[in-house]
C-alpha cells in the first residue's frame, strides 16, 4: 500500500507540474494546486509532505556534498554557490503550506497525534532551511493573504521555534490521544508507528541542540537527555524506500546518466581516503580497506590497483602521486573509483535516509567526548564514549550487510577509551552519513577543521574557479533567484555571501 501511495505522489507531482500554469510558480511561498486544500483529507496531504520533506534534503544534499566531498560535479568538478531552488520549492511551495493544513484539519478533529507529526515533519523542513540560508521566512510563510511578501526570521528565532515544535511534539505524543485518529498507510516513514516518531523527534532535537552548543545556547548534558530517548536500533531509521516502479534519484544521476555519457558524479578523494586506508593506515595486517567500501563503490582500476577518489575541483586526478621531480608540476595517478551499479546507496530502490540510529550514537559519542573535557586536538574519554562510538560503527555495518568485525578490531579503529579523539568519532560519523546535509552542519561546528577531520583541505581551484570565493569554504547556500524576484526587498535586506557563516557557526 505504501509503495502505491509514493507511485501516486510522483505521479501526481509531476501531472501538476506539466500542466499548472506558470503564474501559479511566481510566488513560491504559496502552495500551487489545481486541489483546494479544504477538499482533502489530511490523510490524502501527509504522504506527499513525506515525500517533499526527503527530497528537500536530497536537494541540498547534491550541493552540500560536494562542499563536504563525498562527490564531485560532473564527475570530480567542486561546485560553487548553490542556490538550492529545489529545496526552497519543497519547504515553502509544498512542505510547510501542506503542514498548516494538516496542523489546522489536526485540531478541529482533536487529533492530537497526528498534529504531532505535523510538527515535526515542520521542525525538520525549517531547520533544513534555517541551516542552508541563515535567516529564512517563518513567521510570515505561507500566509499570502496577509504577507504577499514575507520577511524572514533569524536563524535564532527559528532555531527557537524548531525546538517549540519538537518539544511540543514530545509532549503530545507521550500523552493519549483520545480522537482514535492515528497515521496509516499514508505514513511513508514508520507505517503509522507512533513509538517511532517519538524516537525521531528526540533524535532530531539532539541534532539541533548540538548545533546550539557552539552559540553556548546548549550543552552536552541537553544533547545527551535527547540522544538517549531517540532512535534505539536501525529499525528507527527514518528513511524513504522508493518502490519497484520508481527510480532513487542518486541511482539515475550517478549511475544511469554516467551509462549515457551524461552528467554524473564521482566519489570524492577525502572520502575514499578514509576509507581504503590512506588516511587512516590499518594496522592489525588482516585489513586493507574498509568493508564499506566496495558495498558502495567499485574500483574500475586495474587488478590490485589501490581504490583512488576524485580530487574535489581536478581533473579526474586522485591524490597519490606518481612522479613529483618537479614539485611545480605533479604528476598524479588517475582516480578509478565509481558509484557502483548495485551498490548499498546506488540500487533503484536504495532508501534515502534523514536520520539514522548510528548517526545518533555518534552525536551520543561526541556530547560524551566534550562532556568530558574533550576538545579537537585532546585524547582520551570515558568508556560510555567509546562504546557509544562502537556502536555507531557497528550499526553501520549492519545496515550496509558487511561484516565489520575485522576492521572494528583493527587497531586504527580499536583505539580505546583512553586513545579515542573527536576525528575518530567524526570519521566514522562522515563515512555513516555519505549523501547526508547533515555532514554540511558538522564541518560548519567545527570550522572545517583538519583537526577533526583528518586529511581535509580546500578543493583544487582553477584559474576560471570563482575568484570571490578562492580560499575559501562555501559554508552557506544563496537565496534562490525565485525568491528574490518575487521578494526582492527581504532578500536583499538578509542577503550574504556564501563564505559569511549561519548564526548557529558564527
Amino acid at each position: 500500500m505504501m509503495k502505491n501511495i509514493l507511485t501516486k505522489i510522483v505521479i501526481i507531482a509531476l501531472f501538476a507540474v506539466a500542466f499548472t500554469g506558470c503564474d501559479d510558480y511566481l510566488d513560491v511561498n504559496t502552495p500551487a494546486s489545481s486541489v483546494d486544500l479544504n477538499q482533502l483529507n489530511m490523510k490524502d496531504i501527509m504522504a506527499p509532505v513525506m515525500h517533499s520533506t526527503v527530497m528537500a534534503q536530497y536537494g541540498a544534499e547534491t550541493a552540500f556534498g560536494n562542499y563536504t566531498q563525498y562527490f564531485g560535479s560532473y564527475g570530480n568538478g567542486a561546485a560553487g554557490k548553490a542556490q538550492l531552488s529545489s529545496t526552497w520549492n519543497e519547504v515553502y511551495l509544498y512542505a510547510l503550506p501542506n503542514l498548516n493544513t494538516i496542523k489546522a484539519k489536526a485540531e478541529e478533529k482533536g487529533a492530537k497525534h497526528y498534529g504531532a507529526i505535523a510538527d515535526i515533519l515542520k521542525a525538520i523542513n525549517v531547520g533544513l532551511a534555517a541551516d542552508a540560508w541563515d535567516n529564512v521566512p517563518y513567521s510570515q510563510a505561507s500566509n499570502p493573504e496577509e504577507f504577499p511578501f514575507p520577511d524572514f526570521d533569524s536563524q535564532e528565532e527559528v532555531y527557537s521555534n524548531i525546538l517549540s515544535l519538537l518539544n511540543n511534539a514530545i509532549s503530545t505524543l507521550e500523552s493519549d490521544d483520545p480522537s482514535g485518529i492515528n497515521l496509516g498507510s499514508e505514513d511513508l516513514i514508520y507505517g503509522g508507528d507512533k513509538s517511532k516518531w517519538l524516537k525521531a523527534a528526540y533524535t532530531f532535537k539532539a541534532r539541533f541542540l548540538l548545533r546550539l552548543m557552539k552559540k553556548g545556547k546548549a550543552n552536552a548534558s541537553d544533547v545527551l537527555a535527547a540522544v538517549d530517548n531517540g532512535l534505539s536500533s536501525n529499525s528507527d531509521d527514518f528513511e524513504l524506500y522508493y518502490p519497484e516502479n520508481k527510480i532513487n534519484p542518486w541511482y539515475s544521476v550517478n549511475i544511469l546518466s554516467r551509462n549515457t555519457g551524461n552528467f554524473y558524479r564521482a566519489p570524492n578523494d577525502q572520502l575514499i581516503t578514509m576509507m581504503n586506508g590512506k588516511t587512516y593506515p590499518f594496522e592489525g595486517g588482516v585489513v586493507e580497506i574498509d568493508p564499506r567500501l566496495p558495498a558502495l563503490f567499485e574500483n574500475e582500476g586495474a587488478p590490485g590497483d589501490p581504490w583512488r577518489g576524485f580530487m574535489n575541483g581536478g581533473d579526474g586526478e586522485s591524490s597519490d602521486i606518481m612522479d613529483d621531480s618537479d614539485p611545480e608540476n605533479i604528476t598524479y595517478y588517475p582516480a578509478n573509483t565509481y558509484y557502483k551499479d548495485g551498490g548499498f546507496l546506488t540500487k533503484a530502490d536504495s532508501k534515502l535516509y534523514v536520520v539514522t540510529y548510528a548517526e545518533a550514537m555518534f552525536i551520543k559519542a561526541e556530547a560524551l567526548f566534550l562532556m568530558n573535557g574533550g576538545n579537537e586536538t585532546s585524547v582520551g574519554s570515558t568508556q560510555e564514549a567509546y562504546d557509544a562510538y562502537m556502536a555507531g560503527i557497528a550499526a553501520n555495518m549492519a545496515k550496509i550487510g558487511v561484516n565489520g568485525s575485522a576492521y572494528m578490531a583493527d587497531p586504527v579503529v580499536a583505539v580505546g577509551p583512553d586513545g579515542l579523539m573527536l576525528n575518530h568519532i567524526m570519521k566514522e560519523k562522515y563515512i555513516a552519513n555519505i549523501h547526508n546535509p547533515e555532514t554540511f552542519s558538522d564541518f560548519r561546528r567545527y570550522n572545517f577543521s583538519p583537526d577533526v577531520f583528518k586529511g581535509l583541505a580546500l578543493r583544487l581551484e582553477k584559474d576560471d574557479s570563482d575568484s570571490e570565493m578562492k580560499g575559501k569554504w562555501y559554508v552557506r547556500a544563496i537565496y534562490p533567484t525565485s525568491e528574490k524576484n518575487t521578494n526582492e526587498a527581504n532578500v536583499l535586506k538578509h542577503w550574504q555571501e556564501p563564505d559569511v557563516p549561519v548564526w548557529w557557526a558564527n
